[in-house]
């Protein structure tokens, strides 16, 4: 990963063969980032992302085995019991302009992926939340 610091903010760009959660918990983790929002652009491979399903309070993944564009990568970065969580949803596109989107559990960088990190000045923290299931921001 290469990582260019301006101001207020950061410009990421992942190299190929690069797992994208894993290099952003990372990065998060080098720069002690305390919560942040980000958005980014580039191409994904062997992409598994999810659906929350309300009734059942789970996931219903999906993987995609092939090359498909981030037509939009948005999410933030926050902690949970201490550690970080990367939270990003995408959709992605295929060859034939099919489009598909969802939570992104976890993928590759067949080429560049390139991210630009807003961080936060205060620790941006998850709770459980017994109603939903989830892992909601404590705001």
């Amino acid at each position: 990963m290469y990582i260019k610091k301006f101001n207020t903010y950061y410009v990421l760009r992942l190299k190929k063969s690069e797992e994208i959660i894993q290099s952003l918990t990372d990065f998060v983790k080098k720069m002690k980032l305390k919560g942040a929002f980000l958005y980014g652009l580039g191409v994904g491979e062997r992409l598994t992302l999810g659906y929350f399903d309300a009734h059942k309070k789970s996931y219903i993944k999906k993987q995609f085995k092939g090359e498909y564009e981030f037509t939009s990568f948005l999410g933030n970065i926050s902690y949970f019991e201490k550690q970080p969580v990367i939270h990003i949803h995408v959709t992605i596109t295929d060859k034939k302009f099919n489009a598909y989107g969802g939570h992104l559990f976890s993928g590759y960088v067949p080429a560049t992926l390139e991210i630009v990190v807003f961080p936060l000045g205060k620790v941006l923290e998850r709770k459980r939340d017994i109603q939903t299931g989830l892992n909601l921001l404590a705001i």
